[in-house]
């Protein structure tokens, strides 16, 4: 497999963005003054050009030039409707086989010939349906959370609009949020949206650093805290129990929030009790039926103190009212019949097998740990950085996401998120990872420099 040459001149531009030697909005070259400095083609230079256009790093505009775009969209991070002739190792999602559709259009359904139809397509007081509460209660219990009664639990439109709406309402403008070294792309998406400061903790193979997160609550006075404690995204980290038990008394020791993001907490094979549990005054916990059963559902649940419930249903009310009962009388039907525990166990054996496979056919020479989460963190060989090879992995048709977007810090990182769960066709999977095999034992172009 050679490298054509716009793409390296593609991932050279791209290190340089990363690393600030083109700021954002900066001006790129003209082709034919790029084209004489690399002694290559102006039409070499323009396919460069197009290759960064299509990835959202850059814009082109006639008359004007090529300018490096502000910000990295979510749409160039994660591939959701990649072509079928690519193959997808970009988005997180459950496997769709024949079985788990069938579940879901049965609950679907079953919600909309419900005997409460008006009840449905009326308003709701709070942020939803009481039942919808008590199933969402039910469903987050079966993970470990600890709540009184539905009452301290609400409902929202997916865990990004949960995350979204706890940061606007508990944050302002201005202030310091604490994120993991790296995290989901989605949320410093929201966080630079919003206008709040970003500062990544660092984090060792059980998570964020205690020590880190105290010493920043020191000096920096953040507001609260995002963590995902449960096969981590990116790194698949879970958080055992007794480096909960130490972040949670850095938290109640400085008294900032806690947004507790669980969505993965099903993966575990035993029960892991929630950060939330440990400071239930400070903590949101947020849940969501979006991994283990349909992403399309946009059923998440948020557990809140007591003595702020009430204060977010008035905040849930005044920005969309209420979340839609049907969608969640369809989650609520999942959760009490418990197909949806079992649809749950299921694609957690899945992510297994797909781990497994994995280790099987990737090469030695890319590292990863088998954390049986729906993605890989693979540490690539020194032969290639994290752009160089997603840059390389696509023009090869294989959708990867590079380090560079989950990264809360300075430190740039060799590595790739690879999702073994997005593509449901067992087979296409297992191509793509020999695919990625030999892409991966290739010696890799050395960088130009212009």
């Amino acid at each position: 497999m050679s490298t054509p040459k716009y793409l390296e001149i593609a991932s050279t531009i791209n290190t340089m963005i990363d690393s600030g030697e083109y700021p954002k909005g900066s001006k790129l070259p003209p082709h034919r003054s790029l084209a004489n400095d690399l002694g290559t083609t102006p039409a070499t230079v323009a396919k460069a050009y197009n290759f960064l256009s299509e990835q959202g790093r850059i814009e082109s505009f006639i008359g004007r030039g090529s300018f490096v775009s502000h910000d990295k969209a979510l749409d160039q991070v994660i591939y959701s409707e990649a072509a079928n002739k690519e193959i997808n190792f970009s988005i997180l999602q459950p496997c769709f086989d024949a079985e788990h559709l069938q579940l879901l259009d049965s609950h679907i359904q079953t919600a909309c010939h419900s005997p409460d139809k008006v009840l449905l397509h009326s308003y709701a007081e709070s942020s939803g349906i009481w039942q919808h509460r008590e199933a969402g209660l039910e469903w987050s219990e079966h993970f470990g959370l600890e709540a009184k009664s539905a009452d301290e639990i609400l409902l929202a439109n997916g865990a990004q609009h949960a995350l979204s709406g706890l940061i606007q309402l508990y944050t302002k403008p201005g202030d310091l949020i604490a994120v993991e070294a790296q995290t989901y792309p989605g949320i410093l998406s929201i966080l630079n949206f919003l206008g709040r400061r970003v500062v990544g903790i660092s984090m060792d193979d059980k998570g964020m650093i205690p020590k880190a997160l105290n010493e920043t609550c020191i000096g920096d006075c953040p507001k609260m805290v995002i963590i995902v404690p449960s096969h981590q995204n990116p790194t698949g980290i879970s958080m055992p129990k007794t480096r909960r038990e130490e972040i949670a008394n850095v938290i109640e020791k400085h008294s900032i929030w806690l947004l507790e993001d669980d969505i993965y907490g099903f993966l575990n094979q035993d029960v892991i009790s929630p950060l939330t549990n440990l400071v239930p005054h400070l903590g949101f916990y947020v849940s969501s039926l979006s991994k283990a059963i349909s992403p399309g559902l946009r059923s998440a649940y948020i557990k809140a103190p007591k003595a702020e419930a009430r204060h977010l249903a008035n905040f849930i009310r005044a920005s969309i009212w209420l979340a839609p009962p049907l969608v969640f009388a369809a989650a609520s039907s999942l959760i009490k019949s418990g197909d949806a525990f079992r649809l749950a166990t299921r694609q957690r054996n899945i992510a297994n097998k797909r781990q497994s496979i994995a280790q099987e056919l990737l090469p030695s020479s890319g590292a990863f740990k088998n954390t049986g989460s729906y993605h890989i963190w693979l540490t690539l060989p020194d032969d290639w950085s994290s752009e160089e090879f997603a840059l390389a992995a696509k023009e090869h048709k294989l959708l990867v996401s590079s380090a560079s977007y989950f990264n809360a810090t300075a430190e740039p990182l060799n590595a790739i998120r690879l999702s073994v769960m997005s593509e449901s066709n067992e087979k296409r999977y297992k191509h793509g990872l020999k695919e990625l095999s030999l892409l991966l034992e290739q010696k890799q172009y050395k960088h130009i420099h212009f």
